[in-house]
């Protein structure tokens, strides 16, 4: 009975360690009760991690058009209500579970879409745990970083280097590892032509840096002069304003002699993804990465065929793809441009996003 008693409390004592530094119970965090509802600045519980969980001290999250579907609610995928989405948060390991061995207090650590997985199904097993039908989403099917602290599976956490500066790398945890894993399944080779649809989007800004990281030449899509600028900037090949031509087809396969070998769709425009299709060099292949509500692909059979061309849809990568995306960020290869804005701001960006007027990427410090 002692020794039963005795093992009790250690087993308590070791189901959380703890930060040096005083966890509240309360934090600041934006929250939304209804689809659609005010997003709401308030004061909320600070969670606690699970056993195989850190609990990490989100310092600044990055603002995704995933977050804006969430708060719609405008994808077929049911999500949690009520939600704090966010699942590009970057911060500093403050308490974790007894199991969590690959993390200390005082780390940095990166939350992103993927939070958890069964790790035991044939998709876990292949290194493709975000089609498990047990993955545990950010800002989704649970609370994500829009608050200034937040839970993660230790095993699909983000391990970022010390000294990382973590409003530039919060970005990198979805937009950069997104758009890498797509480039990936692109399988467009070093000198070869890609053309990436929202080249100046917070996605398409870092796929355009990737591509070039990789040695492709890139030609980007977008609308506007300060588009343009920044394509430039980032050292895009070749920029086409969609607003201003004509022939946008012609106008590519025009640039790029035939056409691009590969497409990187992260626009949400259902007829940008279209044209695509129509615009990609024969044997290439076009990825399907922004998701706009209730859109389809269409694609001639004859042309299909007759082009032998390729269309690919690619999640969020993996830890694997996580772990090179980062590098090339630490190693300078790429860096997202961002505004850093507040937390109790995020409303105003929502509607910036709806109103498609974001240009680069928004960082919300949980700290304002």
């Amino acid at each position: 009975m002692m020794l039963s008693r005795v093992t009790t409390r250690l087993a308590s004592r070791n189901f959380l360690r703890l930060s040096s530094t005083a966890i509240p119970k309360t934090q600041k965090g934006v929250i939304f009760y209804e689809h659609g509802g005010k997003l709401e600045y308030k004061d909320l519980e600070v969670p606690k991690p699970k056993p195989n969980e850190i609990l990490i001290n989100v310092k600044y999250s990055g603002v995704c058009h995933t977050d804006l579907h969430a708060w719609k609610g405008d994808w077929p995928l049911d999500s949690k209500l009520p939600l704090v989405g966010g699942h590009e948060g970057a911060g500093v390991v403050v308490a974790k579970g007894a199991n969590v061995n690959n993390f200390e207090i005082g780390d940095l650590a990166g939350i992103k879409w993927l939070n958890g997985s069964c790790m035991a199904c044939e998709y876990c097993e292949q290194g493709n745990e975000s089609n498990c039908a047990e993955a545990d989403l950010s800002g989704y099917t649970r609370d994500g970083s829009f608050q200034q602290y937040a839970t993660a599976d230790a095993i699909q956490a983000a391990q970022i280097p010390k000294g990382t500066d973590l409003a530039e790398i919060a970005p990198i945890l979805c937009a950069g590892v997104t758009v890498y894993k797509a480039l990936k399944e692109s399988n467009v080779k070093p000198g070869q032509w890609v053309a990436i649809s929202g080249a100046a989007g917070g996605l398409g800004s870092l796929a355009v840096q990737y591509a070039k990281a990789m040695g492709m030449r890139v030609l980007g899509i977008d609308g506007g002069a300060e588009k343009k600028k920044l394509f430039d900037s980032i050292g895009g090949n070749h920029f086409i304003d969609f607003l201003e031509t004509k022939d946008l087809v012609s106008a590519i396969q025009e640039a790029t002699n035939g056409g691009p070998h590969g497409v990187i769709n992260v626009s949400v425009s259902e007829k940008a993804i279209g044209q695509s299709v129509e615009y990609v060099r024969p044997c290439g292949t076009v990825v399907l990465v922004g998701l706009p509500a209730g859109a389809v692909v269409k694609s001639s059979v004859f042309n299909h065929v007759l082009k032998s061309i390729n269309i690919r849809g690619s999640y969020v990568g993996n830890r694997h793809d996580t772990r090179e995306a980062i590098e090339f960020f630490t190693r300078g290869k790429v860096k997202s441009p961002i505004k850093v804005v507040g937390l109790s701001q995020l409303p105003e960006v929502y509607k910036l996003m709806e109103e498609n007027k974001i240009v680069g990427r928004y960082v919300v410090d949980t700290s304002k």
